[in-house]
């Protein structure tokens, strides 16, 4: 009986072993370096690891590149994995401008550049989608293949349809009263997104929220954080002037939260994109790293070894 338990116990810590670890962590596996990048005119914090083929994870609004610690840690098994905070976000600088997609696409070159990778696979979520979008229309022959997750794209697709949702009243929510009115209340603004975006919001848990409330309470976040979504319009001009001559040729992966965004992440990139891939994240909101890692891992893990 004794053996019998032993070997139970020790199947089930394997299979934990196994499982990606909690987001909640924030922190990268052992060996990953951290260094922040002169890129494109701002400085860009960056974490990367791994050996083989070159991933860049690109985070969304309400989180930073710290969201992706459980992807990360499974992909460095057998990628060069590569995670940046987006410009104004985290503790990448603060600049007074160029939060248009466009021009953040040139920070993801910028850094793949400084670190010596040519082509890479780009995963993206939320605002993250908005600058891989841009990432594949200017430098499509950096880019093997695209991970779409959980939001839309600027003028793409059902576009207009999508900005009637009154959950999204905060695309237009911003200016110098609105960054007062938030100001020392990161958390409970931060909340609502967080709960309501969420099929679950228990599992987006507290030390997550704290962590990433006080990094978005950093001098300069919040109004970076206003500015990315009012640069929306320039981006939906930037997004209809290419697909006016061309579209994404390269495979991409559509992921929607089972209970958030679901197949209608791939109606957006149908709309831009000739080999769409659809998928659905089970059990999860938006916020699909905090609310089901294991899957989206799968998910993602699976469409880049094709």
């Amino acid at each position: 009986m004794r053996t019998i338990i032993t070997c139970l116990l020790a199947s089930l810590m394997a299979a934990l072993a196994a499982l990606p670890a909690s987001a909640q962590t924030f922190d990268f596996p052992a060996g990953f370096a951290v260094q922040d990048i002169a890129a494109n005119g701002v400085t860009i914090h960056v974490r990367s690891g791994g050996s083989g083929p070159a991933v860049v994870l690109l985070h969304g609004y309400g989180e930073t590149g710290d969201m992706w610690v459980p992807m990360a840690a499974d992909l460095a098994r057998d990628h060069t994995v590569i995670v940046p905070d987006l410009r104004g976000l985290g503790l990448s600088s603060k600049p007074p401008g160029g939060f248009d997609k466009k021009t953040q696409a040139g920070d993801v070159a910028a850094v793949m550049t400084a670190l010596g990778i040519e082509r890479a696979d780009v995963v993206a979520h939320d605002i993250g989608n908005m600058v891989a979008f841009q990432f594949a229309a200017q430098y499509p022959q950096r880019l093997r293949r695209l991970v779409m997750i959980d939001a839309p794209v600027p003028g793409v697709g059902p576009w207009e349809e999508i900005l009637k949702n009154p959950l999204l009243w905060h695309f237009r929510f911003g200016g110098p009263d609105m960054e007062r009115l938030v100001a020392g209340r990161e958390r409970i603004y931060l909340d609502r997104f967080w709960n309501e975006f969420s099929a679950s919001p228990d599992r987006f848990g507290v030390a997550a929220r704290v962590h990433y409330a006080r990094l978005y309470a950093l001098p300069g976040a919040m109004h970076s954080g206003f500015a990315q979504f009012a640069a929306f319009d320039q981006d939906a001009i930037d997004n209809r002037a290419y697909l006016a001559h061309d579209r994404l040729k390269m495979p991409v992966l559509a992921l929607g939260g089972q209970k958030s965004f679901g197949g209608t992440m791939a109606v957006v990139m149908r709309a831009a994109a000739d080999d769409v891939t659809e998928g659905i994240v089970p059990d999860s909101g938006h916020w699909i790293m905090e609310e089901n890692p294991g899957a989206t891992t799968r998910l993602v893990r699976g469409f880049l070894a094709r």
